[in-house]
């Protein structure tokens, strides 16, 4: 609880950076798994790193055009997310309303702690929970395009196969749809996450959920090289003048 109110607390007031938040180029959305990119060690188990080397390397204005704002809460769940990104004359907290901000790409993950305390069925649940935030996003930054990414695999799974996999499933095809696929698209970060056999790789993991250092680091490789492919092909349809 006490994270979770100095994070929402944090976020407001970066929020109110207008000169930072003209520059940002990339906002990412999500729970405790975006959340921790800004965590160096575990402040639980000792001897575990997360995310923030590989975060100030890349995210933090060295290359500005990844320049990027990170706005997870550990704990979130979708509905947690829909209330922070609606507007406040909605209700909600207006996380994606602040003075300047008009990011070029939000960086989206979320959706895996709805597998806990769960609605039924719970895929259906996660993905319609995933995609009620999805719109809510396009509305309020309807100029950036998403890059929806693949809920990570799990230790578990059983979760994994009934859950992660077909909500992923869902979440691609909704992303390649025709309508959304004009400011979407899909990263299926999975592959780096899984061995042959298609079983997490714990060694990617402090503990079967939140991924480590290491995690975060090929996380952040294939989300760059995607930023890079996607304004290749936007430029690539851009008419020359």
């Amino acid at each position: 609880m006490e994270h979770w109110q100095n994070r929402q607390s944090a976020i407001t007031q970066e929020l109110q950076d207008r000169a930072q938040m003209a520059a940002t180029r990339l906002v990412f959305v999500g729970d405790s798994i975006t959340d921790f990119w800004l965590f160096d060690d575990n402040p639980w188990v000792s001897e575990q790193k997360y995310g923030r080397q590989v975060w100030n390397e890349s995210f933090t204005g060295r290359t500005p055009q990844n320049l990027a704002l990170n706005i997870g809460i550990s704990g979130d769940r979708t509905e947690h997310l829909l209330h922070r990104i609606k507007p406040r004359a909605a209700g909600g907290l207006g996380h994606l309303d602040a003075v300047g901000l008009r990011p070029e790409f939000l960086v989206v993950m979320l959706g895996i702690n709805n597998t806990w305390a769960a609605e039924s069925p719970v895929a259906d649940s996660v993905f319609e929970g995933v995609r009620a935030v999805l719109v809510a996003a396009h509305e309020r930054q309807p100029q950036a395009r998403i890059v929806l990414q693949s809920i990570l695999p799990t230790n578990d799974p059983v979760k994994n196969r009934e859950v992660v996999e077909v909500v992923n499933q869902r979440l691609q095809a909704l992303a390649r749809s025709p309508d959304w696929s004009k400011f979407t698209g899909w990263l299926d970060l999975t592959p780096g996450f899984v061995d042959a056999s298609g079983l997490q790789v714990a060694a990617l993991f402090t503990d079967g959920l939140h991924p480590n250092q290491t995690g975060y680091r090929i996380w952040r490789d294939r989300l760059l090289h995607f930023l890079e492919t996607e304004r290749h092909k936007a430029s690539a349809a851009t008419p020359a003048k």
